[in-house]
């Protein structure tokens, strides 16, 4: 009797580890794109103003939204059509606007780290987690890739979502891990207003990309 076990639970266990890597890999493939939510982070790291907190919410936002893609609401959202297309052309209208306002920046060389109308050293925590909530939650892409893709793939894994969804999770933990702690490193380069010209022009060109395929590939 234990053999049959014992074989029962080594397939699972090469199922569950399968499962983890498609996801610490799919996730990975997507978080890198230098977005939106992204380069916040960037500047809260330089400006060294609640940054554990800034991660902290990034991880756990992309832990819930991969949980909840995974273990359903993925595929109630890719059963609905109407919600489908008001997710594309919200993403659309959002990732335009953002890649504007990218562009402008890199044009005017706005955008730097301190090159802000109010004191950066005197944003509060609430403020900032406000401002990084709206950049992260009020893009309709999020949900088409973190919730519908993601959440889609790792639904197919059945009884090993729950390590696919790990997997996922922890290729998040890593990217905000790295990115918030080595653009602190790096703060002696990324502050100088050259670099953030060209951060925030190519935030521009993958912003307008992103609106461009869900114009012409849809969701």
């Amino acid at each position: 009797m234990s053999f049959p076990r014992t074989v029962v639970a080594s397939v699972a266990s090469r199922a569950s580890s399968h499962a983890f890597g498609e996801g610490l890999l799919l996730m990975a493939g997507l978080i890198v794109a230098v977005g939106a939510q992204n380069a916040f982070v960037l500047k809260q790291a330089l400006r060294r103003r609640h940054l554990v907190a800034v991660l902290l919410f990034c991880m756990v936002t992309d832990a819930t939204l991969v949980g909840l893609g995974v273990f359903g609401l993925g595929r109630a959202i890719a059963g609905s059509r109407a919600l489908l297309e008001t997710l594309r052309f919200g993403g659309v209208a959002f990732l335009a606007g953002y890649g504007i306002r990218s562009l402008r920046a890199a044009l005017r060389g706005t955008g730097g780290v301190f090159a802000s109308g109010a004191d950066a050293g005197t944003e509060s925590r609430r403020s900032v987690l406000t401002t990084l909530a709206a950049v992260t939650l009020l893009n309709p892409h999020v949900y088409l890739d973190t919730v519908v893709l993601v959440g889609g793939v790792g639904a197919r894994y059945g009884g090993a979502r729950l390590a696919f969804a790990l997997g996922a999770s922890v290729a998040s933990v890593l990217w905000f891990a790295v990115l918030g702690f080595g653009a602190q490193r790096l703060s002696g380069v990324l502050a100088r207003a050259s670099v953030w010209r060209g951060i925030d022009g190519v935030v521009a060109v993958v912003m307008f990309t992103m609106a461009a395929r869900l114009v012409t590939h849809g969701v």
